[in-house]
């Protein structure tokens, strides 16, 4: 028995502004388009349920390529600092929060971003001592390469100031050469996270909880997330996982990035790719090759604009990156590597070059946003999705104007020129270091432009995507990331029943009037996980 949907904008993404009147639906895959009366007559027996849109705007379901999950459900339950403008509103939202916690409970807060205030100098430790002295505190910074904390942390966490700086990762100190709290990359900031306590099972549960709601909401159907090594490792997250998506029915399709930290793990666990339950697949190896922009971590093949003393931090040598590449090729496995500054990306496509993947698959290069025209043209020979963040035009200008070189910018960012020069792009977040809602990157795909802000200016004129384009990132993008364009990113017979509502046509109205449009339905293997409208009837008494 199934589910006939009709009354609405159905948009099937086979190419712009393709639609079908209605559609037939049965165990978790659409089964016929075509008119409401055809599907009527030729499926009458075995319509038990009616889903009328009532003019709304039905998608494939939306999918968010890059994500944090358990992250993006740790920022909703933390202090968020991503909305605060200034150091005052974070420093007085933290003595807020001491005031209100028991001395000795540790104080994290989420998503500082120093480009975004007035004044960017950075809050340090002796700042944070003038707060408190009694409670641990760990501010992170929106891009999660970077944090800050008290000297109360400092003490917990065991470090003291003779501290030796890791591999692959940066310990600031004051000009004097005490610690001024700042800890770049996994490697230093490990040393704090892993002194954090209550990171159990049913923490990391509840993140879940917290994020799969939160993802309805916005429309999202499905994410590629990467969390199996932040949360006591492989193990209790994937249980997590298990617990939350398939044991509790909080059904939402879920492809697990392996940290290569997490790779053997993941392997005695007998765990390979695209394998897995019914909605959650282990997916690529993820690496790290870089840092970020916003803390001068992210490799450049030439010096900062705004600090000539550096080009960034390589993770791995390029003899490391193509040791952990060649693991994966072992294992059948590809690889989704972290690459935001163009040396990084040239080291990942020279690892790639020299250890293709298995036929049939594909790479991801993720973020992919200061790339050198000859790079790009390396890359569009190879198998390879650029995994992008539409979000971070907005985000990351005009700051980034300041510490990139003017020639290195003219190529990055370019998603409609990667797209022209036929290398696949899928959209993403990198929630919780942007938001999760899909229409912001949708938007700013298409508009370039900042939101709620004086700042009017377009960043990339060239570079906007048509609506239909930059929809396409979030379903026939993120399928092909994970080798199921043939199954999922369309309105097609035999594809996942995998859906996303909108209240408006998305296609029928001007940019900026896209952010109007708010999810109103999201419908995941033919259920209903989010239904705003109660848009459901029954047929013969049946509805499931």
């Amino acid at each position: 028995m199934g589910t006939l949907w009709f009354n609405g904008s159905i948009y099937t993404m086979i190419k712009e502004k393709d639609q079908v009147e209605a559609l037939f639906t049965e165990k978790g895959v659409i089964v016929d388009t075509g008119s409401i009366d055809y599907l009527e007559s030729k499926y009458a027996g075995n319509i038990s349920r009616e889903i009328d849109l009532k003019g709304q705007t039905m998608l494939p379901g939306l999918v968010d390529s890059h994500l944090h999950l358990v992250g993006h459900g740790e920022r909703l339950l933390r202090l968020d600092l991503s909305w605060m403008d200034s150091r005052e509103s974070i420093m007085n939202a933290l003595k807020e929060k001491c005031s209100k916690t028991p001395a000795g409970k540790w104080i994290v807060a989420e998503g500082w971003n120093e480009n975004e205030w007035l004044c960017p100098e950075l809050i340090l430790r002796d700042e944070l001592d003038a707060i408190s002295t009694e409670h641990p505190i760990v501010l992170k910074r929106i891009c999660r390469h970077a944090l800050v904390v008290n000297s109360c942390a400092l003490l917990e966490a065991g470090i003291k100031e003779n501290v030796k700086e890791p591999s692959g990762g940066v310990i600031c100190r004051y000009p004097e050469g005490r610690l001024n709290g700042l800890f770049k990359e996994n490697q230093a900031q490990n040393l704090i996270l892993n002194s954090l306590p209550g990171i159990d099972q049913e923490y990391i549960e509840n993140a879940l909880i917290e994020a799969i709601e939160d993802a309805y909401k916005l429309g999202l159907t499905g994410g590629h997330t990467e969390d199996l090594h932040y949360y006591n490792g492989f193990l209790p997250t994937y249980l997590a996982f298990k617990s939350v998506i398939e044991d509790r029915e909080m059904t939402f399709r879920a492809n697990l990035l392996v940290h290569h930290e997490a790779f053997e793990e993941m392997l005695k666990a007998g765990g390979s790719y695209q394998e897995g339950t019914r909605y959650i697949k282990f997916d690529s190896m993820k690496i790290f090759s870089d840092g970020s922009l916003g803390g001068r971590t992210a490799l450049l093949s030439e010096p900062y604009a705004d600090k000539s003393d550096t080009n960034g931090v390589a993770i791995f040598t390029e003899h490391e990156l193509q040791e952990w590449v060649k693991k994966a090729r072992d294992a059948g496995i590809p690889i989704a590597v972290h690459a935001i500054g163009d040396l990084a990306f040239e080291y990942v496509l020279n690892a790639i070059e020299a250890i293709p993947p298995k036929e049939g698959q594909r790479d991801r290069l993720i973020h992919a946003q200061i790339v050198r025209p000859e790079l790009l043209e390396r890359a569009a020979r190879l198998q390879v999705i650029f995994d992008i963040q539409p979000g971070f035009v907005t985000s990351d200008f005009p700051w980034v104007e300041e510490k990139v070189p003017a020639n290195l910018l003219d190529s990055s960012y370019a998603w409609k020129t990667y797209l022209n020069m036929g290398i696949i792009c899928a959209g993403g977040s990198d929630a919780p270091i942007e938001p999760l809602n899909p229409i912001l990157g949708i938007h700013a795909a298409v508009t370039r432009t900042k939101i709620n802000s004086e700042d009017s200016t377009v960043y990339g004129l060239d570079e906007r995507l048509s609506v239909h384009d930059a929809f396409a990132l979030y379903t026939k993008g993120s399928a092909a990331a994970i080798g199921q364009e043939k199954r999922r990113g369309q309105i097609i017979k035999g594809y996942d029943a995998d859906f996303t509502v909108f209240n408006q046509d998305v296609f029928a109205v001007a940019p900026d009037d896209l952010l109007k449009a708010e999810a109103v339905m999201t419908v995941i293997d033919d259920r209903i996980m989010y239904d705003k409208n109660n848009c459901c009837k029954k047929r013969n008494g049946y509805a499931k």
